[in-house]
């Protein structure tokens, strides 16, 4: 029986120091472990493919074949870029048994890819999975999480010690598993998955610009009966936000109330959707008149409630009248 093959995607967008510093860590990472690493550079416009092409060329990663640099041709978030390098495959044209998505601004640890391989290798059950995530600090990353329902959204927005107590087991955290284990979904800075899993539930859905994409990928692999694991023995650093900026956001962007309404009207339906939101706004609205009361500071970005409420109000009365469809189709591994 031959070695399992494994296809590595680090996606690029105006970072190109930065991916090409994590390309370093990925390439000893993958080494002995037969497949590829493909950078996909998501339309930087900002000279990233030129400068990642050169280096790669200079460095000679690319004389074995190993190594390749491609365009996505546009940005379409973070799902559709990773797919870009998923559909492309193998230089040969065979599919990898594995296909391993990291961050830009991740770096595995040696053998953390490795740790991933023999894992799925001995676990058929994990269609997933994810490696323990820290900062350039050494603090742990929460990575780890439970499906979102409506009594996640009151429990996260409500912020109050009773109600967390009464629905914690329904929080979308899951405190840091100190060992391997199965969780709902995983965050996609390291993330190894089934090629055969992606063939049968379809690639990431594009019409996720940013977040959500993995809790709706993983969910679609629960449905069909794959495990995601957390894998602890699996080390990878993440700076975290390098692409995105998240870290200095004053609003929260446009784009994370479309995803958080697409995920929950694809996976559960409108009627389910406004109540996600109706139940988020009153937990938040109770947690704003607390803090009012008490006079502490909310931790709440500017405006988000009324921002959520007019968002989805607008987007749901627009399903109502049909001129917004909501659910698309998983895009599939391969092309027509």
């Amino acid at each position: 029986m031959s070695d399992p093959s494994v296809l590595t995607i680090l996606l690029n967008y105006k970072t190109a120091d930065m991916t090409l510093r994590s390309a370093e860590a990925v390439r000893t990472a993958m080494d002995g472990i037969k497949g590829e690493i493909i950078i996909v550079d998501n339309d930087s416009r900002d000279g990233s493919y030129e400068a990642i092409s050169a280096h790669v060329t200079q460095q000679g990663w690319d004389n074995d074949g190993r190594v390749r640099v491609i365009q996505s041709g546009r940005n379409g978030g973070f799902g559709a870029g990773n797919n870009v390098g998923i559909r492309a495959g193998l230089s040969d044209g065979t599919r990898p048994d594995y296909c391993y998505i990291v961050n830009s601004d991740a770096f595995p640890a040696p053998d953390a890819i490795c740790v991933l391989l023999n894992h799925l290798e001995t676990t058929p059950e994990a269609g997933f999975a994810g490696s323990y995530i820290f900062g350039d600090d050494g603090e742990p990353h929460l990575t780890s999480f439970r499906f979102p329902s409506i009594a996640s959204e009151f429990e996260g927005s409500i912020n109050f010690g009773p109600v967390t107590k009464l629905l914690g087991h329904k929080a979308v955290p899951i405190p840091i598993p100190a060992q391997t284990q199965p969780v709902d979904w995983l965050a996609g800075a390291s993330l190894m998955m089934r090629d055969s899993v992606l063939s049968e539930i379809g690639l990431f859905d594009k019409t996720f610009f940013l977040y959500f994409e993995e809790t709706d990928l993983c969910r679609r692999a629960a449905l069909a009966g794959f495990r995601t694991d957390y894998v602890r023995s699996s080390e990878v650093m993440h700076i975290g936000s390098a692409s995105t900026g998240m870290k200095t956001w004053k609003r929260v962007p446009g784009y994370w109330y479309d995803s958080r309404l697409h995920y929950f009207v694809k996976n559960h339906g409108g009627l389910y959707a406004a109540g996600a939101t109706l139940t988020h706004l009153t937990g938040g609205f109770l947690h704003w008149l607390r803090c009012l009361i008490t006079r502490k500071e909310r931790g709440v970005s500017p405006y988000f409630l009324l921002t959520l409420l007019w968002h989805d109000t607008r987007a749901l009365f627009r399903a109502v009248l049909g001129r917004n469809k909501h659910v698309s189709t998983p895009e599939p591994v391969v092309g027509e």
